[in-house]
């Protein structure tokens, strides 16, 4: 394998593995034998230096990991700390709200309440980590149950669920009359 080949090889194994990778893995994987995988490694190791990269190698025992370099550390933490902007949409909240109240429940607790597929609306809410898995439920397949998080009660402004509003029965009357109507539009499609 060409030299510049096989860096770009160990540079997109490391990077993509974010942890320590044997050299004689690396050595493998661009078909070399070890002593010539170190001295590619080295020269990998000179151009971050050289190069003002914002990455470095570092060598492990018989391993070797990307870093990014402590001085650049600065710039990271006002990335990491920068707010995701979480935009919710209506069938994302109905199926929060759900969850929220109903707790813990199943994806097809869910799915029956909403009379539509869900998975699209809790893989969001968990990607949000508005909601979390508890566990399984104790039946036949043993299906995931959801919960809230802290993080949910941090974006609604409640310490506790007991401070949700209380749902009163013309409400509930008028959400199951929602469900049907789009269960009832998607049987018409």
């Amino acid at each position: 394998m060409e030299r510049e080949k096989a860096k770009a090889v160990i540079e997109a194994v490391l990077f993509a593995m974010g942890d320590t990778v044997e050299v004689s893995r690396l050595a493998e994987v661009i078909g070399e034998d070890v002593k010539t995988t170190r001295e590619i490694i080295g020269e990998m190791e000179r151009d971050y230096q050289s190069q003002g990269r914002g990455i470095g190698l570092t060598w492990y025992d018989k391993g070797v990991q990307l870093y990014t370099k402590p001085e650049l550390y600065e710039y990271l933490i006002k990335i990491a700390k920068a707010p995701r902007k979480i935009v919710l949409t209506d069938t994302v909240i109905e199926t929060l709200s759900i969850i929220a109240y109903k707790q813990p429940v199943t994806r097809l607790e869910i799915e029956r309440i909403r009379g539509v597929s869900c998975d699209h609306a809790i893989n969001k809410l968990l990607e949000y980590d508005l909601i979390t898995e508890l566990g399984r439920l104790d039946a036949p397949g043993r299906p995931l149950l959801f919960g809230t998080t802290e993080q949910f009660l941090r974006c609604f402004g409640v310490r506790s669920l007991e401070e949700l509003p209380e749902l009163n029965p013309v409400q509930m009357e008028e959400f199951k009359q929602q469900a049907e109507a789009e269960v009832q539009l998607q049987l018409d499609i």
